[in-house]
């Protein structure tokens, strides 16, 4: 497994597109020989190609000259990569799957100052196929512009998602049984810290807590923080629900790390978990079993989710895939002493 962060000199379809005055959406039909493209266009973008010496991606995988290499894009950066152990484990499932069809990894780390960068490598004919790891939504522009196999490991924030073949879990639906799990055992007040904004698991976790808590009642928005899914963020958002709503009985945390966090807080405030406050997790981590308490938590498949991902691209990348393809894999609760 390499990791690589540089330039690279030879065009990429935006390139194209940007000579050529169209999109890069309008540049692949034209390359991929759709009739829906006027002739002007069609000229301008051939044009551009010839002018820049640009070279498919696809174009080469089609006459069998595969590079065996993919590239895996981190879109975190690099403070989060090495503390959070989620892409640890996800790393190891995706590592698995290519090593055993022979295929070379480069992790390319995603960061908004080096997206061009990324972009001209991505498209400079090194990888047959990329892999996309926690996309934010500042990040899909990537997804759009790949003349290349693609597949995200989590839904992509996007307006269309289902014209990308992605591997997700559960997390709506893990969420909702976590509040519901919190509502069986007598708590009322159950307040959240919700993930990022613009992630898909932040948004889809947030919408199964307030699936669970609206068919009990109007959700209060003061119940409502947001972190990063670091600990800092879940430690600094469950200060602020204790600021806002000093009676609540519970919080489900959106992840592990941030539930760290969130039993720093309480304990500092003098709030006994779980019986003066509740608390459920999600991700199931190693750390949720040595916490004190130990943490009920959401269990996702982390590792199958990195390795089912990295098989859609090698379908995609072998021609086996030639539809998008949505899975998403099941999640499941696992009661501790802290819920």
């Amino acid at each position: 497994m390499t990791v690589l962060d540089f330039s690279d000199p030879r065009p990429t379809l935006a390139d194209v597109a940007r000579a050529a005055g169209v999109s890069s959406a309008t540049a692949s039909r034209v390359l991929n020989g759709f009739p829906q493209v006027r002739d002007q266009t069609r000229r301008q973008v051939e044009q551009a190609v010839r002018a820049l010496g640009y070279v498919r991606q696809r174009a080469r995988a089609e006459e069998g000259q595969r590079t065996g290499t993919v590239a895996v894009v981190l879109c975190e950066d690099g403070l989060r990569l090495f503390s959070d152990p989620f892409f640890g484990r996800i790393m190891n499932g995706i590592n698995r799957e290519f090593t055993a069809a022979g295929v070379q990894v480069v992790v390319l780390m995603m960061q908004a100052a080096a997206q061009a960068t990324t972009f001209r490598y991505l498209g400079g004919g090194h990888v047959d196929g990329a892999l996309f790891v926690s996309t934010h939504a500042r990040y899909t522009t990537a997804l759009s512009r790949a003349d290349f196999p693609v597949v995200s490991a989590g839904r992509p924030m996007v307006p269309d998602p289902a014209r990308y073949t992605y591997v997700d879990v559960d997390n709506r639906g893990g969420a909702e049984a976590a509040v519901r799990h919190l509502q069986a055992t007598g708590r009322q007040r159950i307040a959240t810290v919700a993930g990022p904004k613009d992630m898909a698991p932040g948004r889809d976790r947030l919408a199964g807590y307030v699936a669970a808590i609206s068919g009990s009642g109007v959700v209060d928005p003061g119940s409502v923080a947001h972190g990063d899914f670091g600990q800092a963020s879940g430690e600094h958002a469950m200060r602020q629900l204790l600021d806002r709503r000093p009676g609540l009985d519970a919080v489900f945390v959106a992840s592990d790390v941030m539930a760290v966090g969130v039993l720093r807080a309480l304990r500092r405030a003098g709030r006994r978990v779980p019986d003066d406050v509740a608390v459920i997790g999600f991700d199931n981590l190693p750390i949720s079993r040595t916490t004190d308490p130990p943490l009920t938590t959401v269990s996702q498949p982390v590792e199958a989710l990195g390795a089912r991902s990295a098989g859609e691209l090698l379908a995609a990348i072998g021609g086996t895939a030639r539809q998008p393809r949505r899975v998403v894999l099941g999640t499941t609760l696992v009661v501790r002493e802290s819920a």
